[in-house]
């Protein structure tokens, strides 16, 4: 199986993003899987053309989209893409569409083909905090997930996709009191966890 595995850059004015930071570590050969890192812009409509062109180019048999959540305490593996862009900070563009569909008349939602929840149970037997998330927020990464999703129902019915949000790193809160974060090793341990699970269950299929 080909996975291309995706992360955003900074945003917001931040230095890192834990995506990136985590993604750009884990390892690219699974035995008879491949992983392909992809670093994409955290900009509206440009996201979407790099990554759906590269899965296209690369045959990818899975798509998974990890971004940053910053103020959760988990690892959260998202469940849907609702039709709507509504930013509420600009994107790395200067972009900052509101209360806008995605697709004008499209789906009103994608769901993930992703086993979320044995993914997330799976994170959570290894001693890491995960979960499912209903909620993929209205940013860029609503937008990457909901485009993905669209062009895989559209084009790649065979192929499985999804979003994995990651919470802030300890760097990123230590002027934040009381936010939550997850060590950078923790959440390399969680996704790698994750990725495992989701490889032996597709080689039972």
């Amino acid at each position: 199986m080909k996975i291309l595995l995706t992360a955003f850059d900074p945003f917001g004015g931040a230095t890192v993003n834990p995506a990136w930071e985590v993604v750009s570590r884990l390892k690219e050969d699974w035995g008879v899987h491949t992983v392909k890192k992809l670093l994409v812009p955290t900009v509206f409509g440009e996201a979407e053309a790099l990554v759906n062109g590269t899965a296209a180019q690369w045959g990818a048999d899975a798509v998974i989209r990890v971004g940053q959540a910053g103020g959760r305490f988990e690892i959260t593996f998202e469940r849907v893409a609702i039709n709507m862009d509504d930013a509420s900070i600009p994107d790395n563009a200067g972009n900052q569409p509101q209360d806008l569909s995605i697709t004008p008349g499209g789906e009103g939602a994608y769901f993930s083909n992703l086993p979320i929840k044995k993914m997330a149970e799976a994170v959570r037997m290894a001693g890491i905090p995960a979960s499912v998330s209903d909620t993929a927020g209205t940013f860029v990464c609503n937008h990457l997930f909901y485009r993905v999703m669209e062009e895989i129902a559209a084009h790649y019915p065979e192929r499985k996709g999804g979003f994995i949000h990651l919470p802030f790193l300890p760097s990123q809160v230590v002027h934040r009191s009381h936010t939550p974060s997850l060590s950078l090793n923790d959440q390399i341990f969680g996704l790698e966890t994750a990725l495992s699970k989701f490889l032996h269950l597709c080689e039972e299929e």
